[in-house]
């Protein structure tokens, strides 16, 4: 028995022409750009920040790998600090020697959390930036938002 409908090729007609990514003004890519601008954290993205012009993707990702580097920093610098001031209190006395090498080994394992999760965050965000994504952070993406 013969069919009346005709023969349909599915992978011709649902084939579809690959995206290409926007050019930015460096002549890169977007988002090889995107993931540039977190390579090497606040430079990188003042570098692209202050190149790239026209594309708002490079812009948001450049702007936010510099607040990013900078709370990281930030961060990095008071937990130096509030350890720094308590060991000096800690240690000062036999009394409290003890509480204090407790005290140092938690903010010892804070410290470690924060540069391995801050370690994580930076390889995500790369990720995502290279796949066209764009990831916001809670605080840093507000603060790139005003920036851009």
């Amino acid at each position: 028995m013969a069919s009346n409908t005709p023969d349909v090729d599915i992978e011709a007609e649902t084939a579809a022409e690959p995206i290409e990514p926007a050019e930015t003004g460096t002549g890169l890519d977007e988002n090889v750009a995107g993931a540039l601008s977190y390579l090497i954290g606040f430079v990188s993205g003042l570098i692209l920040f202050l190149v790239e012009t026209e594309n708002q993707f490079v812009r948001f990702h450049a702007a936010q790998s510099m607040v990013f580097t900078g709370l990281f920093v930030v961060s990095y610098i008071a937990l130096s600090i509030v350890g720094t001031v308590i060991s000096t209190v800690m240690f000062a006395s036999t009394s409290t020697f003890f509480i204090g090498s407790i005290v140092s080994l938690v903010l010892g394992l804070v410290w470690l959390g924060l540069a391995v999760g801050g370690f994580a965050l930076w390889i995500y965000l790369m990720v995502k930036a290279y796949r066209g994504e764009t990831v916001r952070l809670p605080i840093a993406a507000g603060i790139a938002d005003k920036l851009v």
